[in-house]
């Protein structure tokens, strides 16, 4: 007999979560300080500013270097980003609200969540496909954010209505295209695809994979298809994916990181 998904047994599952969360994120940080191969693995950061060539005699882009991406540090922030959430979710005091929220059917600590983590996400995958810019990877960090918190406004506008609003779900859509536009263009416009490492690749597809399953489960949530009809159900299935998207992209980056020269 199936069991069914209950707000006290919500709470034992977000503690499990936050956990292996934790776990996760603290064997990246170890290895990203201790394993010379992920400590070393470093993506560049440029800015791209105006300045008059004296010599041409007009304004033209100057690229400068502005840093590096510590990978394996900030794989492990999203690990962590996500066990916070989880424990503040599940703790006494906040997990009153959180079900409260939930008998709503909206959820804002995913939102806020998930605007933080799965934006270091994106900017990362973009990064591995030659986005430098500093504007641009910000921006395409603020484009994905915004995605999620349309996520947030579409469950809040739509608390107890009769007939669902959608126009929140089509914004996010929208804005959640940009990130994955400017990573098409940089994928595939590499003349030889050949060059860019297959754990890049295999980090892209599988993100964009679950990325994907989001909002087909906030669909199917205010489709009520199945046991979607239950907010729970859908609540507990953000959290699978979370999780399973987190855990992939982390040790994709890890195993790929590791393979010989």
């Amino acid at each position: 007999m199936r069991k069914d998904i209950t707000l006290p047994s919500l709470r034992r599952f977000n503690w499990l979560m936050g956990a292996l969360h934790l776990i996760q994120g603290t064997l990246m940080l170890v290895f990203s300080l201790t394993v010379d191969k992920i400590k070393d693995f470093r993506t560049p950061l440029r800015t791209y500013f105006l300045t008059f060539d004296t010599n041409l005699m007009r304004l033209v882009t100057e690229p400068k270097e502005a840093g590096t991406l510590p990978f394996g540090i900030l794989v492990s922030s999203f690990l962590f980003l996500s066990a916070l959430a989880h424990f503040v979710i599940a703790a006494p005091g906040t997990n009153r609200v959180y079900n409260e929220n939930i008998l709503r059917g909206m959820n804002p600590f995913r939102w806020y969540e998930y605007a933080l983590s799965s934006s270091v996400m994106i900017v990362l995958i973009a990064n591995l496909f030659g986005v430098f810019a500093v504007d641009t990877l910000i921006a395409i960090f603020l484009l994905n954010a915004s995605m999620n918190l349309f996520g947030y406004a579409m469950e809040k506008v739509n608390q107890g209505a009769a007939k669902t609003s959608w126009s929140s779900f089509v914004f996010g859509s929208i804005a959640g295209l940009g990130p994955w536009i400017v990573v098409a263009l940089n994928a595939f416009g590499n003349s030889d695809l050949g060059e860019i490492p297959w754990f890049v690749f295999a980090i892209t597809f599988s993100y964009f994979f679950f990325f994907n399953l989001f909002p087909v489960n906030m669909f199917l949530q205010y489709k009520k298809v199945g046991r979607w009809s239950n907010y729970l159900y859908g609540e507990r299935a953000y959290i699978v994916l979370s999780l399973v998207a987190k855990s992939v992209l982390a040790w994709l980056v890890f195993a790929g990181v590791m393979q010989p020269q």
